[in-house]
């Protein structure tokens, strides 16, 4: 099933999932399904992480022209997705929307171009795993400051774990960032 959220572009996906007293099955990603659901982007980059708990990873985002949508899952433990709509002219500019996604509902966001990503882990430890739909650019790599007061972001902690880079991100207001709402 693949439902639009409060800000369209971005999908939650819930994968259908077969169990028994075996275990489960799921499709993680097939293309024509996902075609069908709405996400058009072809993937061409996988990545994973390992984080502790509270460690929150983000606001990231690749400017043109090197933008990338991702396609978000958590193979084990729990985090809080968030992302960001920073497309310049959107109705939606500077608004959030954030998805629970563990290892149980295995559901997965779909966060296009035009948008910066980010989690929370709620859980011990959280392997997340995602695809992206271009690859990674060190050069385009840019993001935004966690807690900007402007997003007013509930990531659900207080005092999270954070990367030396993301301490020091700039505001939205400040970010280098090249995304116009009808350019994309």
């Amino acid at each position: 099933m693949f439902e639009p959220q409060a800000i369209p572009e971005v999908i939650l996906v819930k994968p259908r999932i077969f169990r028994d007293d075996r275990g489960f099955f799921s499709e993680s990603y097939k293309q024509s399904v996902y075609l069908q659901g709405g996400i058009k982007e072809s993937f061409v980059q996988d990545n994973r992480s390992r984080s502790s708990l509270h460690t929150l990873r983000g606001l990231h985002y690749q400017k043109f022209p090197q933008p990338q949508g991702k396609l978000v899952s958590v193979v084990r433990g729990e985090i809080l997705d968030v992302a960001v709509d920073i497309r310049k002219g959107s109705p939606s500019y500077g608004h959030w929307v954030s998805a629970l996604l563990n290892e149980e509902n295995q559901h997965q966001l779909y966060v296009p171009v035009g948008f910066a990503h980010g989690f929370c882990v709620l859980s011990d430890i959280a392997d997340v795993s995602y695809k992206t739909t271009a690859e990674y650019s060190p050069e385009h790599d840019r993001g935004i400051l966690w807690n900007d007061p402007a997003l007013a972001i509930d990531w659900r902690i207080s005092k999270p774990l954070l990367s030396p880079k993301d301490q020091k991100q700039p505001l939205l207001e400040d970010a280098d960032n090249n995304f116009l709402f009808g350019d994309l």
